[in-house]
């Protein structure tokens, strides 16, 4: 039998409503858009290992869309997506909070150009795209956002070091991990040098999403004070001492 092309997306927004995440027929069609050129694209770019479009909508869209259930979003927060890749979660995000400003951070070219398509193929406005490292750009941003994003940058510890000195005091740092416990003793570290606390870790089993990403967490840190200068390290620094 065959699948029409919108069966997936149609399942996203069904299964999207589980988290209190409502896409309204032109956000569905745009995420289709996506996902088709995603697919398209990658088959000279090599943007991502899953290539199927139900796992496309839901490995990849409504993995980011868990986001929206683990805090409280007016929907006009500055946003900043750290190796954003493909566009997940950032460009995803904003896609669901169509008054969000994004910038995506992505210093591989080829994928970078790619966001810079998608965005003009969906005909959205307020995503900027900088193909810069995520350490340079924090340095001439800092305090600037409401929300950091990460997802399948690095270790937890990490992940907190390239993200907080990017947000305001109060703002939030959200993380898309698996198994965590290895990494929570650095992650603590990380916060209390950098200004940070943890303030929730959420399954997607509590989200009640486990039958569809089963083993994710998000990892929800908010800044709490002001980020010394000598954050963030640069790669080789990180490299000698990681957290």
């Amino acid at each position: 039998m065959l699948v029409s092309a919108g069966a997936p997306i149609d399942a996203l927004a069904r299964e999207a409503e589980r988290i209190g995440v409502h896409l309204d027929r032109p956000t569905r069609e745009r995420c289709a858009t996506y996902s088709a050129l995603l697919i398209e694209r990658n088959t000279v770019m090599n943007l991502t290992a899953i290539t199927d479009p139900l796992d496309i909508a839901r490995k990849h869209f409504l993995d980011s869309f868990t986001a929206l259930a683990i805090r409280s979003w007016t929907g006009n927060e500055r946003l900043v997506d750290v190796g954003s890749g493909a566009g997940f979660p950032g460009l995803a995000l904003r896609l669901a909070l169509p008054a969000l400003q994004v910038t995506l951070v992505e210093s591989q070219g080829k994928k970078a150009r790619f966001l810079a398509e998608v965005s003009s193929a969906l005909g959205i406005a307020g995503v900027e795209i900088q193909a810069v490292r995520a350490e340079k750009l924090a340095s001439a941003r800092r305090g600037r956002y409401d929300v950091g994003t990460a997802r399948a940058v690095g270790p937890l510890g990490s992940v907190i070091e390239y993200l907080l000195p990017f947000l305001r005091i109060g703002g939030d740092a959200i993380a898309w991990k698996g198994r965590l416990d290895a990494e929570l003793p650095g992650a603590r570290k990380a916060c209390t040098a950098i200004g940070g606390e943890i303030v929730s870790i959420r399954t997607t089993m509590e989200l009640g999403l486990g039958d569809l990403l089963p083993g994710r967490s998000l990892v929800l840190v908010r800044k709490t004070r002001t980020t010394p200068l000598r954050f963030p390290r640069s790669p080789a620094e990180v490299k000698r001492r990681p957290w």
